[in-house]
């Protein structure tokens, strides 16, 4: 068997946490500690991450979606391969390193998708740029941590509390989508979506794209128009 080899490792801004990028062969993964964040093996949650919340906006002419977290592009090469010319993806990737290493030791998976006119990456918090664009998005797809919980930081836990959706949902055209990425449920999260104003739908899905398999969840949560 290959054995694993650590390319490259990186702080996550604000915090004491060191996130790994190992590769095996072909084969990528994202480790925070002893935590696999992410994998080139499993993609199929990612990409309905983005497949399900565009579908959600066909009547929309030209969206304007939000992804928060690059990891390592499934999320915004679904949502490329879906949306139309009009469209415009803007990613909010808090870790500097994460883009270099899709510029560099993970280039032939992101392809040509980071130079895709449609699509525009910043070193940023996703946070701060949700609070700063009011009524921006037509689409707010997060995929930060392994659920509502900030797992990789604490200050993401802005992302899942009262205050945080509220301003969430200012973010948000009316009729707009936030789609929330979760290794599982989490009730209490979505009593927290509804109370913020959110028209709440919960979809299982697999973490592969084959039909067996370990299941993630996606809150799908709609601004009313």
């Amino acid at each position: 068997m290959i054995p694993w080899k650590q390319i490259d490792t990186t702080r996550v801004p604000g915090s004491d946490v060191e996130l790994r990028l190992m590769q095996r062969g072909v084969e990528f993964s994202m480790k925070l500690g002893q935590n696999e964040l992410m994998s080139s093996r499993l993609s199929g949650s990612e990409e309905a991450l983005a497949t399900l919340a565009c579908r959600r906006l066909e009547a929309v002419k030209a969206p304007h979606l939000l992804i928060g977290g690059l990891g390592m592009g499934f999320t915004l090469r679904a949502a490329l391969a879906v949306l139309g010319p009009q469209a415009r993806i803007t990613v909010a990737e808090l870790v500097p390193a994460v883009i270099a290493w899709a510029r560099g030791p993970m280039a032939d998976i992101f392809g040509d998708s980071l130079d895709d006119p449609r699509a525009k990456i910043l070193s940023a918090d996703v946070i701060e740029v949700i609070a700063s664009k009011p009524r921006a998005f037509d689409a707010i797809l997060l995929d930060v941590d392994n659920g509502p919980e900030g797992l990789i930081r604490k200050a993401n836990d802005a992302l899942y509390d009262a205050k945080g959706l509220q301003t969430i949902h200012r973010a948000l055209r009316p009729g707009g989508v936030l789609a929330v990425w979760s290794s599982g449920p989490h009730p209490a999260f979505a009593r927290r979506l509804r109370n913020a104003g959110f028209e709440v739908n919960e979809v299982a899905v697999r973490a592969t794209t084959k039909r067996s398999g370990a299941r993630h969840l996606i809150w799908f949560a709609t601004k009313k128009a």
